[in-house]
């Protein structure tokens, strides 16, 4: 299934740099190849290496992999809500206070990498089973107006945007 690119008037201009790391194709594939890949990576760290911090007051490679996991817990749920036409503004959270109630450094890798796959899977199933009609809804997420399409894309360039800077930053 093709889904049509988001513009860029159809969500937040805070969001370009994840939408612009989706590349061109079915994205419902991408989300599953980009599902693959990430198991691969945080398959490939050790419980030792995962509490790393890049820097001081950085999240470790933990906290980054629970981070992606609420967010598109989180950001799925947005999709879920637009979707059906729900027009009842969503609120915004606070990322720091959400990784550090999570406490996933007190958890193992696997775990946690077991809830990631969790949440992809239920996300690539919504995606997979909206009507075509629902991915043009507009709704409002943390005051500003955002598609159903954009949500989509958001969620898969905010996992590899993350991914990223853990290969490069992390490892």
């Amino acid at each position: 299934m093709m889904f049509q690119r988001p513009v860029k008037n159809e969500y937040p201009a805070y969001y370009v740099p994840y939408v612009d790391l989706v590349p061109e194709g079915d994205l419902v594939e991408l989300l599953r190849e980009s599902l693959e890949k990430t198991v691969a990576l945080f398959e490939g760290i050790s419980e030792e290496v995962s509490l790393n911090r890049y820097a001081p007051g950085k999240w470790s490679i933990k906290e980054v992999l629970g981070h992606i996991t609420d967010t598109e817990r989180i950001m799925s749920y947005r999709l879920l809500r637009v979707g059906r036409g729900d027009q009842t503004p969503l609120a915004g959270f606070e990322e720091n206070q959400y990784v550090q109630a999570a406490q996933t450094n007190n958890l193992s890798i696997k775990t946690i990498l077991e809830d990631f796959k969790a949440v992809r899977n239920a996300t690539i199933t919504l995606i997979q089973n909206l009507p075509s009609e629902a991915w043009e809804n507009k709704g409002n997420a943390n005051g500003m107006e955002i598609t159903t399409r954009a949500i989509a894309y958001i969620i898969a360039g905010h996992q590899m945007h993350h991914c990223k800077i853990i290969e490069e930053r992390y490892l």
